[in-house]
């Protein structure tokens, strides 16, 4: 890998497909392959990675608003792709992009029915997201009347699929509570495939789902976070390779003598004599300010130093003291060797957290092994 000169996000493609090709072991032969790459592809590079997927045999894309799908047709991926939350603002937007819908509330249904209807649009392919406990968004079981209703008074529209989402498909904990998601959802598609009279696909596992409960993969499964390394469990992420890995170099070593302060409202204040180094990143960047003052750390030198003092919008400093090191060395901030999910811990958060928070100022690279 080459040394970094500079703040920097490497895009390891190589890990994005191995990644692909595990979670796609975990399904039969016939189960399609949703990926999501909402958030800037959980904050690496959408158009870069969804290329990649498309290329690797990904069936659908998805992401959380139109203006995604939009950058997406722009850089010209055909795929299908999923719109999570559409607002009915973008509606017209949506339909003239190819995009598809997940219609997830009776108003929005009949928002989507009148802009499709006016465009003279026929069987246009949407999404019914049903609420079986995550309590986000989706129809309830009881509105499956009404979905039928309104479907059967048009033809411009089409189920193409109906899906769900577990709430807690990694804690082993909450097992009963997912397969009572499951079976809720099975007897929901049941009924409303009944009154259809045709059989869209079924979804509903997300990337824990696919390792944790088979008997859910149906027609197709979602994968994001596993795409990019986190398999939400010790056991799977050792099968799992971050795609990311969040590089910068050393700006300046400083002596910080017995006594004094370093970094704003002077939160750190040293013991002892003791190096420091100034790295050329910060909140600005997506470090949280939740770090510092002993949380979390970087690797220098495949040496763990910790961060001390606040951290600044677009600095943060490490204790070098016990690592030789130079100004313009290379740091690590996360990636194969610092995972984002183990330094997250330190600040009681998580990885999607920490990965989807680095600012679009840091410069992507794309590489593969």
């Amino acid at each position: 890998m080459p040394k970094a000169n500079e703040t920097v996000l490497e895009i390891n493609l190589s890990a994005l497909g191995d990644n692909f090709q595990y979670i796609k072991s975990k399904t039969s032969k016939v189960t399609k392959i949703l990926g999501v790459v909402k958030a800037f592809a959980y904050g690496s590079d959408a158009v870069e990675i969804a290329k990649e997927l498309v290329d690797l045999g990904v069936n659908y894309l998805a992401v959380a608003y139109v203006k995604e799908g939009v950058a997406l047709r722009d850089a010209g991926i055909k795929t299908p792709i999923i719109v999570l939350h559409p607002q009915a603002v973008n509606f017209e937007t949506l339909i003239d992009r190819c995009l598809e819908p997940n219609l997830y509330s009776p108003n929005i249904l009949k928002h989507f029915i009148a802009v499709a209807s006016n465009q003279n649009q026929r069987n246009y392919p949407v999404h019914l997201k049903f609420n079986t406990g995550l309590n986000r968004l989706g129809f309830w079981k009881n509105d499956v009347d009404f979905i039928v209703s309104e479907i059967s008074d048009t033809n411009s529209i089409l189920v193409k699929s109906v899906f769900s989402h577990l709430a807690a498909s990694e804690d082993e904990t909450e097992r009963e509570f997912s397969k009572k998601q499951i079976n809720s959802f099975n007897k929901i598609t049941e009924k409303l495939f009944e009154k259809l009279n045709y059989t869209p696909w079924k979804h509903m596992c997300n990337t824990s789902g696919i390792f944790n409960y088979p008997e859910a993969h149906f027609d197709m499964v979602r994968t994001g976070i596993g795409l990019y390394g986190f398999g939400n469990s010790e056991k799977e992420n050792k099968s799992l390779t971050p795609i990311a890995t969040l590089k910068s170099v050393i700006s300046q070593i400083h002596s910080v003598d017995k006594g004094e302060s370093v970094g704003y409202n002077r939160a750190f204040k040293s013991e002892a004599l003791l190096k420091t180094a100034t790295i050329p990143i910060g909140h600005a960047d997506g470090i949280s300010r939740a770090y510092g003052n002993g949380k979390g750390w970087v690797y220098v030198n495949h040496q763990k130093a910790p961060i001390i003092g606040n951290v600044c919008m677009d600095m943060i400093m490490i204790n070098v003291t016990n690592i030789d090191c130079i100004e313009g060395d290379e740091v690590i901030l996360f990636g194969e060797i610092n995972r984002a999910d183990n330094l997250t811990e330190e600040n009681n958060s998580i990885s999607y957290e920490l990965i989807t928070a680095i600012s679009q100022r840091v410069k992507r690279i794309i590489i593969r092994r």
